[in-house]
């Protein structure tokens, strides 16, 4: 028998078989020397925006909400009245009569008290502060429950999109606008709630909106809904004991202030910081655009004068009745169904007068002086009616 070669015997065949396999430099699925190598992948979407977490707003709210349970804390209905609603269930904490405050809240006494507004206080006791602590009481649970139900409603996606610092800097100055604006016109009673502030957020929106115009679809019917929403909520002011002086104020003061807190950058710009890795930016633009650089200073000019005249007015004791004198329908607008003036019937004994009110039928007691005049009496009346 004649001897086999080792490379024609079938194991060497084999063997050879699957080393030549471990050792293909182009294994199965892999690149083709002939082929290119696929492209890289696609960069990650660029966000032009930054999404805030919003957490301003939601403790604006607790904060308000706190500071009315302190109120009602502070106010004590049973022990200074006896016509106090839930002293039973809740104690100290019981909400004054429906005739005195039918919002369901403390005495205006007790808000006078803890920083309401009063243009007197702030005029003759040098009280300014008054202008933004006014801003964080409320007149009831009624009053708190829809203020601050607005805020959450309007306020989260303000912040969401332009962040906690603007958002609060748009809230104080506009509430304290409001308040400036208000203590003009509305002499002799107090006032009290963050509608100055709430009504800041919608003119702000509606100025972000104009300031953007460009960089927004179906513009024209957000602006005429937005208007829409802001012309409904202006017309309740014309009810009894509603302050729309402040409402207005705080329109105007945020309206101004959107122009230079809201404003974006145009469509197309892109920050060179924030360009992701293999992405291709575009032709370089101005990050804005001429008429919001206009806006924006015109705004600006307006608001910083608008604070320095009303100050100035305020501090000067200036009425703005008396230059104004179908300003006070701005605020209230009497119909057959209401009245916006106090109403008060007297009877008197000696040198003692009482008063009652004929709205709310309360009544007290006053000790005539040596001069009383109309104005006087006037004042008591708004005073017992509030």
């Amino acid at each position: 028998m004649g001897r086999f070669s080792p490379y024609s015997s079938p194991e060497s065949e084999l063997e050879i078989k699957i080393q030549s396999r471990q050792t293909d430099p182009h294994p199965v699925g892999g690149p083709h020397p002939f082929y290119p190598r696929p492209p890289p992948p696609p960069p990650p979407p660029y966000q032009p925006f930054t999404k805030w977490f919003p957490w301003l707003v939601p403790t604006i709210t607790v904060i308000n909400i706190v500071l009315f349970v302190i109120l009602m804390y502070i106010n004590n209905c049973p022990e200074n009245s006896t016509k106090c609603i839930g002293t039973s269930t809740l104690g100290r904490f019981a909400f004054q009569s429906m005739k005195e405050n039918p919002l369901l809240g403390p005495s205006a006494a007790t808000l006078r008290k803890i920083g309401a507004l009063e243009v007197n206080e702030v005029v003759e006791h040098h009280e300014a502060w008054r202008l933004a602590s006014c801003m964080w009481l409320h007149a009831g649970v009624v009053h708190v429950f829809a203020n601050m139900l607005s805020l959450l409603f309007v306020g989260i996606r303000l912040e969401q999109e332009f962040g906690f610092v603007r958002i609060g800097l748009l809230y104080v100055i506009a509430g304290i606008g409001g308040s400036l604006l208000s203590s003009l016109f509305v002499r002799t009673t107090i006032s009290v709630g963050a509608s100055g502030a709430l009504f800041g957020l919608l003119g702000a929106m509606l100025s972000e909106l104009l300031v953007n115009w460009t960089i927004y679809e179906n513009k024209l019917q957000a602006l005429l809904t937005l208007l829409l929403i802001i012309i409904i909520n202006l017309s309740v002011g014309i009810l009894p004991h509603v302050d729309n002086f402040a409402h207005l104020g705080g329109s105007v003061t945020g309206f101004l202030l959107g122009f230079v807190l809201f404003i974006r950058p145009q469509y197309g710009w892109v920050c060179k910081r924030k360009i992701p890795s293999g992405y291709m930016a575009p032709s370089s633009k101005s990050k804005y655009k001429t008429y919001q650089y206009i806006t924006l200073l015109l705004a600006l000019i307006l608001l910083i004068l608008g604070f320095i005249v009303g100050l100035v007015l305020l501090l000067e004791g200036v009425n703005g009745n008396d230059h104004c004198s179908w300003c006070h329908y701005l605020s209230c607008f009497p119909t057959p169904f209401w009245n916006c003036e106090a109403r008060c019937s007297t009877s008197q004994e000696g040198n003692q007068v009482k008063m009652t009110c004929l709205e709310n039928h309360k009544s007290k007691i006053y000790i005539l002086g040596n001069e009383n005049t109309t104005a006087q009496f006037q004042k008591l009346c708004i005073d017992l009616c509030t």
